[in-house]
């Protein structure tokens, strides 16, 4: 399974927003040296309930990640 999700990372509070089908992630992490894909993929993995990686979007604040 993939699934399109935006990062907001430093937003003060850390949880995962499904609107019409889009995923928002919002972190408490800032966007460096990983962090913020850290605390993603932690986030992820409660919400799914399995462990998924991030297949694009390194980087970028639109991600696309599989489970």
């Amino acid at each position: 399974m993939r699934i399109e999700i935006k990062v907001k990372p430093q937003s003060g509070k850390s949880l995962i927003q499904e609107t019409d089908g889009k995923f928002i992630a919002f972190l408490k992490s800032p966007p460096e040296d990983g962090k913020a894909n850290e605390e993603l993929l932690k986030l992820t993995k409660k919400y799914f309930g399995k462990p998924g990686r991030i297949v694009i979007g390194k980087t970028s604040k639109n991600k696309v990640l599989e489970f």
